[in-house]
């Protein structure tokens, strides 16, 4: 598995038992992490996407229901929804991913995790969804931006 790959794993880990089990996400990703070997840097980048994606997931459920509504989130997998969340976070939120390799890379997690035809869904799920990448980062900007106002 690749360095960013396994990252994405641990990433998914924690927030798949933090979405069934409510577990709090700093201690299940501490528990990965001495699990496994993962470079500081590695580290980062799933801690990165762990709380980047947290805060937004009703957000992105939204999204994920609005533009790809033959699918309804209720009867998708716990697991395959997180592999959603994290794909439309990396390519719509954070843009640090590029498209393709987000939605790759959430294949590739759906073919470890998943169940024999996850990976053809969430091919398609994100295909759909990116489609809608700039329209989706703006909304997730504005959102963002009421948010800090709020607080403020």
């Amino acid at each position: 598995m690749k360095p960013r790959t396994r990252a994405r794993s641990i990433a998914l880990q924690v927030l798949y038992e933090t979405d069934l089990a409510s577990h709090l996400p700093g201690e299940v990703l501490q528990t990965r992490l001495e699990e496994t070997t993962l470079p500081d840097d590695l580290a980062e980048f799933a801690r990165g996407i762990i709380f980047g994606v947290l805060p937004l997931t009703k957000d992105l459920d939204q999204l994920i229901a609005k533009y790809a509504p033959e699918w309804p989130l209720d009867q998708i997998a716990a697991i395959d929804r997180n592999i959603l969340r994290i794909a439309l976070w990396e390519f719509a939120v954070s843009r640090e991913t590029p498209v393709k390799v987000a939605i790759n890379e959430a294949v590739e997690l759906a073919k470890l995790y998943g169940s024999d035809s996850a990976s053809r869904f969430v091919n398609g799920v994100l295909g759909a969804l990116s489609e809608h990448q700039n329209e989706i980062h703006e909304i997730i900007k504005k959102r963002l931006t009421q948010e800090a106002k709020l607080e403020s």
